[in-house]
């Protein structure tokens, strides 16, 4: 059987070695990076895209959503930028949220690919600098404060650097040493990508990658319309309610309708847009709703533009899914991540056994340091922590693991080495994974202290303060997430402050969802809970019944 003309064995390879091409580039782009942010915390992606901007390879590292909004973006810039008018050497920036990634601090990168003299190909990167600029925290209204906009702009034209955009960008961030490193750091990850590319299609003796890219196209949509196809025709409803601001909780209604091989998903009744930096663009809304549905549908099949075909996101204008320019999206995260507790809720009953509870991390919870160091040098440092995961019908959910994002915490050393901030603590925090037959992944406790003679800025981030992971099919919910100083105040979790000289933070990271009653749960599994310290005896009893803490506590060969 041949796909589009293509022998399954040769499109295999080939397909490989083009998704290999971009793992080079993230490679690239994670060994020259200067911010933490890239380094260790993934906090990018690397794709490959044919003459339309449609991706044909995508890097398996790094934040997968982002690459599914790396076509839109590619469309967007060929609307601005037709085809014929791309040189050799040319690069074309910008951050705008509402074609891009969907926050100001994410800068695109797109680089033409020739081969022969004409353009044959696009690559791109998109990677979350330390520094746009504004002022970082939540009580912005606008987009205009919370940093610079780039539009589509050509950073380099046939090879020569666009030295008045770049002096404008530098002077307008805090950063620029390490802002202007990433952002080579991306132009070399393109030009490897690129590179590799053209030598791909001299060894394959190919003229470009129109055909090659129909191929995967078809056998990527083929892979999801078929898994759309074995779920029963239905519309499937949940109601996802977190944090939001100022006392007026997020509210999200999502409808996932299912009609043979198509499915849209839609986001009708949820809430309004607001005057803080929670609002989502529907390019963000549409990546993190269709990213979960991808790993639960079809996680094998590589993933490119034709894994996106079958699936259709919708949100009202004005909403906060969908929100009217200018509106402030710095934390767009903070309900873009909820999207994938809202699909996998609509479809816990059609699909009980593969959808998992609610993750601690959906949303996630950032942290933000900055100041001085003792030298005088201003810096900068984003904590990537993760929360736990939501458990599934086989499995216990993992713990500290980012979903639905791809970020990391990085190593506490690099961490300490770009920042003067001391880390004392971090461990699992007990008790904080939902009980259930199997139960949430565990959250986190950080201890970090600031270790300058001067006052640090501290910009949080984050939910599930009040609201948090739930379980599905009998589970119990995770802890909720927070912040004590050293002085026992709690700090709300959208905020901005400071941290006193000495002083420090502990920072409680979510507990996930567990999956189904905890009266199901093996007694072995409650005994390795305890002997390992992931539950207390009084969480133990609470949860599971003095009775089954007594047999799980007894040795296996009593009776």
């Amino acid at each position: 059987m041949t796909t589009d003309g293509f022998d399954p064995i040769k499109l295999e390879v080939w397909w490989s070695r083009l998704v290999a091409v971009t793992d080079e580039a993230a490679t690239t782009l994670l060994r020259t990076a200067f911010s933490t942010i890239i380094r260790e915390s993934n906090d990018y992606t690397v794709v490959l895209m044919n003459r339309s901007g449609r991706t044909i390879a995508e890097c398996r590292a790094g934040i997968p959503a982002f690459a599914a909004l790396m076509s839109v973006l590619t469309e967007h810039l060929l609307e601005e930028f037709p085809v014929e008018t791309w040189c050799d050497g040319d690069i074309v920036i910008t951050n705008d949220p509402w074609i891009g990634t969907g926050h100001l601090p994410d800068i695109a990168m797109v680089t033409p690919i020739f081969h022969g003299g004409a353009l044959v190909g696009f690559t791109g990167t998109a990677a979350h600098v330390p520094d746009i600029g504004g002022n970082p925290g939540m009580g912005v209204t606008d987009l205009m404060s919370e940093g610079l906009l780039i539009p589509p702009m050509r950073l380099q034209r046939a090879g020569t650097r666009n030295d008045e955009l770049i002096t404008l960008l530098l002077s307008n961030v805090r950063l620029s040493d390490q802002v202007w490193g990433d952002l080579e750091a991306q132009m070399a990850a393109n030009d490897v990508c690129r590179r590799r590319a053209v030598e791909f299609l001299c060894d394959t003796d190919q003229a470009d990658f129109a055909a090659l890219s129909t191929a995967v196209h078809t056998t990527a949509d083929r892979g999801m319309r078929r898994a759309i196809a074995a779920i029963p025709d239905g519309i499937y409803r949940s109601v996802t309610e977190a944090d939001g601001v100022l006392g007026q909780p997020t509210h999200i209604e999502c409808a996932v309708t299912v009609r043979g091989e198509d499915m849209v998903v839609d986001y009708t009744g949820s809430s309004p847009q607001v005057e803080y930096a929670i609002n989502c663009t529907l390019n963000y809304t549409t990546a993190y709703s269709i990213y979960p549905l991808k790993i639960l549908l079809d996680p094998f099949t590589r993933s490119n533009y034709g894994s996106y075909r079958s699936i259709r996101v919708t949100a009202p204008q004005g909403s906060i899914l969908n929100p009217v320019f200018p509106a402030p999206v710095l934390a767009r995260h903070l309900t873009g991540h909820l999207l994938s507790c809202a699909v996998y809720r609509a479809l816990a009953d059609v699909l009980p056994d593969r959808v998992i509870a609610d993750s601690g991390g959906s949303p996630a919870l950032r942290v933000q340091f900055s100041g001085r160091t003792p030298v005088g040098e201003p810096f900068a440092l984003l904590l990537f922590a993760s929360a736990g995961m939501g458990a599934g019908a086989a499995h216990d959910g993992l713990p500290t693991t980012a979903f639905p994002t791809n970020s990391g915490g990085g190593s506490i050393e690099a961490l300490e080495s770009s920042a003067p901030l001391l880390f004392e603590k971090k461990e699992f925090r007990a008790d904080s994974g939902g009980a259930g037959t199997h139960r949430g992944g565990l959250g986190q406790d950080i201890e970090v202290r600031n270790t300058t003679d001067a006052p640090l800025r501290v910009v949080l981030l984050g939910d599930r303060s009040e609201y948090p992971a739930l379980g599905v099919n009998g589970g119990l919910p995770g802890a909720v997430a927070r912040v004590v100083d050293d002085e026992g105040a709690v700090r709300a979790l959208k905020s901005l402050s400071a941290v006193r000289p000495g002083g420090g933070l502990t920072i409680s990271f979510a507990g996930g969802g567990g999956y189904g009653p905890p009266a199901g749960r093996d007694r072995a599994a409650i005994a390795a809970d305890l002997r390992e310290g992931f539950i207390t005896h009084e969480a133990a009893i609470r949860d599971y019944g003095t009775d089954s803490v007594i047999r799980a506590e007894r040795p296996v060969s009593e009776p």
